[in-house]
């Protein structure tokens, strides 16, 4: 309460925190504004009835966007994607690497082809839901169900693509503005809210199955096991390897630099979340294609094994979960770069030889934790399947949005912390002598401080 009651007193912080709060309220408004051309009501049957296993998974990360068709049923995915291409190719192609060290003009291009991008991607995925659509309907019509789709047919298709877009690039508008304006990142926020607002619904369905069995045991030990989880994902994501570095005196005029022990912090989980999102992105592309050709048989019998749930799914998951954490660690952390900056700054691990060593060395350890971690988020995304398969347990919050949702609580809070240390080290740093002295040793230099 009083780390509450500290941020509301702070009018800066407290202002980004309601302008985040009110963006995200838009956000899951505009869930319930149905696109046209689509039979909600009878949309919403086809899920209750668990008939098709992708579109379940995806109503669940999209927070329900799908059974009302909603404008915003592409959510935040396709700037996700982009954003996850363009980053793979920044390091690939030497055009954009050259353009990401250009400062913030060269980021901001960047920035402007990731739109370009998300735009590309939020049509495709239109299109190819339209069909799917018209293909799942004409099912449930030819087994005597209702047809959610009124009018099939090319208007229908465009309409679809047009406003779908254009809900994706809104929702993209949203995370960004939460990003400049708010706190924390938009994009991980948005998906986070969707993923909790279905925390209701699940959580009454297992207290109602618990109240049907008569033998408590296994409704208790799915609560502690749910609680061990959560607990065991926070202590993951906040282990660190640090490493040892020693930087060397050096004499600047008459001040005294370095000499000084600090650490290199490693996360056993580097790359966070985008191994899972990415992995599935990757797995949901026969379905795109089937989208775009619903009667190949050749294409279906691929989707029956890597449809979610499936042994061929499941395994494929694992795979690509491994290999993509060792491929975005390689991308977004370079031994050798980290390497040649020390031995410019003058800083050295101790008991290792600066330059060739120290990188052999990093790239020694990095391997492990990438190991580990890349061990710990498959198996805490295939969980939820172990359990309803082999147990019979119902497990409604998956392991991947369990992950999003406590990594981005813990990187949102982390933030909010940081703000309120901030404000407490201007309030320090007063106009008073004293507090600026203070500043100035913490700074390291005399002409530095003030």
């Amino acid at each position: 309460m009083n780390w509450l009651t500290t941020i509301w007193r702070m009018p800066d912080l407290r202002s980004r925190i309601l302008y985040t709060l009110g963006m995200l309220a838009v956000f899951r408004l505009g869930t319930y504004v149905s696109a046209p051309g689509v039979n909600p009501a009878a949309l919403r049957e086809l899920l209750d009835k668990g008939s098709n296993d992708a579109f379940g998974l995806y109503n669940m990360f999209s927070g329900g966007a799908l059974e009302q068709f909603s404008v915003f049923v592409l959510g935040i995915t396709p700037y996700i994607t982009a954003s996850i291409i363009v980053q793979i190719l920044t390091v690939v192609l030497p055009s954009l690497e050259r353009l990401s060290k250009e400062g913030q003009q060269g980021r901001g291009k960047i920035n402007q082809y990731t739109r370009y991008a998300t735009i590309v991607i939020a049509l495709v995925q239109s299109f190819a839901l339209s069909m799917t659509l018209e293909h799942q309907s004409a099912l449930a019509v030819d087994g005597g169900g209702l047809a959610f789709v009124t009018n099939p047919g090319l208007t229908f298709q465009l309409t679809t693509m047009v406003t779908l877009t254009a809900g994706s690039c809104f929702v993209m508008w949203i995370g960004e503005q939460i990003s400049e304006r708010g706190i924390g990142n938009g994009s991980s926020l948005i998906i986070t809210a969707g993923i909790v607002s279905r925390l209701p619904l699940a959580i009454v369905e297992v207290v109602s199955k618990a109240v049907e069995e008569t033998n408590l045991v296994r409704p208790t030990l799915i609560g502690f096991g749910a609680v061990a989880v959560i607990a065991a994902i926070v202590w993951i994501e906040r282990a660190q390897r640090r490493i040892p570095i020693q930087y060397a005196k050096r004499v600047v005029g008459r001040s005294v630099y370095g000499g000084q022990t600090t650490h290199l912090p490693l996360k056993i989980n580097t790359t966070g979340v985008i191994p899972p999102i990415f992995a599935s992105t990757v797995l949901t592309f026969p379905a795109t294609l089937s989208g775009f050709m619903p009667s190949n048989t050749a294409l279906s019998a691929i989707m029956g094994p890597l449809a979610p749930g499936a042994w061929l799914y499941d395994y494929a998951f694992f795979g690509l979960i491994i290999f993509i954490s060792y491929f975005y660690t390689a991308l977004m952390f370079n031994p050798v770069d980290v390497a040649d900056n020390l031995k410019k700054q003058q800083g050295y691990i101790p008991g290792v030889r600066p330059g060739k060593q120290t990188a052999e060395y990093l790239d020694h350890v990095l391997s492990r934790l990438t190991g580990a971690g890349a061990v710990y988020l498959a198996l805490l995304c295939l969980m939820p399947t172990i359990l309803i398969k082999q147990y019979g347990l119902p497990f409604y919050f998956g392991g991947t949005g369990l992950l999003i949702v406590v990594g981005v609580s813990l990187d949102t809070v982390a933030q909010i912390e940081a703000q309120l240390l901030t404000r407490h080290y201007d309030g320090v740093s007063g106009p008073s002598g004293g507090a600026r002295t203070g500043r100035r040793r913490i700074v390291g230099g005399g002409e530095m401080g003030g």
